[in-house]
């Protein structure tokens, strides 16, 4: 008899950027009946990961969690904190700072934009001196938010946020710094506080582990002070509602009751592992990935080697004998069909010459070491100029840096 929907077996490698694998411990803790979320139980629930979310963005200010996607808390660090008509310095270093910029111009707003695909930028993260040479052209202080995404989930290119920071500082600019880190947070060093970012944008969906449906905007104090004057229309995203329900351990409207659960699981897995291993694993594994990388011969999209993310490594794909280039989508079409894997596409621009390794959130040796081995057998059948041993080099690397590698019963039994 003829199979209907067919269902390989084995699990499936969900190894593009986001959404991640969600790990058994956070799905049998949203697996739980639902409860009354103004009851005693769902506040004490509440408290619980109101206070310890800000942990995991280093902050001591409040963190604001909607029940939505990461677009949602783009838009509510706009409507919160600026008006019509605002000037905003937006740093285009991919396809999602591009998205962001768009929603800034549908909201009414005045995108100055830096960077783009066509100056190259796609291929960096953000420019603090262009920055700061820009803010100090605004003299009229028109300009009144700088806007930059930490880690670009479409290009695997990261931006140095501290740096921002000084260049607005020493600029004399007052303007808000907003950054997005919908790719980062929860895999790869941030600091809200000590890099004095004013609003901070975060999703549920990657390296938290669990599934789309939550994002937060962390807030500083200048920020809610500037939401107090703010005159974009919102309702749904005001933060003062919001923080107003907060601090009894409540909401204002229906909240995502069974994702907090997964929520309140998910940081205690991560401050059980301990944030600086959190991100020394996410480190270790995005190294071993452009080991593979380089020894197949092919390039990693992102031109510097300081700005590399450790959440995802984006991959070109080789020239093609008769021009062009090799198209990436037949090539993930390729490894899905015959590994049960899904790699990222390429977003935007580049559609189609890109295709994107995911290497964050519930990930091991093994998760990594099966990733790099489905890539490689793909590439050979999708007939895509490489050299063979990307695998064994990652795997060498991996051997050599495992926590083992360092005791001495390990280095006895070498």
């Amino acid at each position: 008899m003829q199979r209907l929907s067919p269902h390989p077996s084995g699990r499936h490698f969900l190894q593009i950027p986001g959404p991640t694998n969600v790990p058994d411990r956070v799905l049998r803790a949203i697996d739980q009946p639902t409860i009354d979320h103004r009851g005693p139980q769902f506040q004490a629930l509440a408290k619980k990961v109101l206070a310890e979310i800000r942990t995991i963005f280093q902050t001591r200010g409040p963190v604001v969690i909607y029940p939505a996607s990461g677009t949602g808390a783009w838009e509510a660090a706009l409507v919160n904190t600026l008006s019509p008509g605002d000037a905003v310095l937006m740093y285009e270093t991919g396809h999602f700072a591009s998205l962001w910029r768009r929603m800034a111009e549908r909201l009414g707003l005045q995108p100055v934009v830096l960077g783009g695909f066509a100056h190259g930028s796609w291929r960096r993260g953000a420019d603090a001196a262009a920055i700061e040479a820009r803010l100090a052209e605004d003299r009229e202080r028109r300009i009144k938010a700088v806007a930059v995404v930490h880690n670009e989930t479409s290009t695997g290119a990261t931006s140095d946020i501290a740096a921002v920071r000084r260049a607005i500082d020493r600029a004399g600019h007052p303007a808000l710094l907003l950054v997005d880190t919908i790719s980062s947070l929860g895999s790869i060093d941030y600091r809200h506080d000590e890099w004095g970012v004013d609003v901070t944008v975060g999703g549920s969906q990657k390296g938290l582990m669990l599934p789309p449906g939550l994002s937060f905007n962390a807030v500083s104090d200048k920020a809610l002070a500037a939401s107090r004057i703010a005159r974009l229309p919102k309702s749904f995203w005001s933060w003062e509602e919001m923080l107003s329900a907060n601090a009894n351990g409540f909401f204002p409207y229906t909240p995502a009751t069974n994702l907090l659960y997964g929520l309140a699981e998910a940081i205690d897995m991560l401050l059980e592992e301990g944030l600086p291993n959190v991100f020394a694993r996410h480190a270790r594994h995005a190294e071993a990935t452009r080991r593979a990388v380089r020894a197949w011969g092919l390039e990693i999209l992102c031109e510097n080697a300081a700005e590399y993310s450790n959440t995802l490594t984006a991959v070109v794909m080789p020239a093609h004998a008769q021009g062009g280039r090799h198209d990436a989508d037949r090539f993930r079409k390729i490894v899905l069909e015959n590994f049960n894997m899904s790699l990222g596409q390429g977003l935007g621009q580049l559609a189609g010459w890109v295709f994107r390794i995911g290497h964050l959130g519930d990930f091991n040796d093994l998760t990594l070491a099966g990733t790099l081995a489905g890539v490689e057998m793909g590439l050979a059948l999708a007939g895509i100029p490489h050299r063979a041993g990307g695998v064994q080099a990652a795997l060498d690397y991996l051997r050599d840096t495992a926590p083992a590698a360092s005791l001495p019963s390990a280095r006895r039994a070498a």
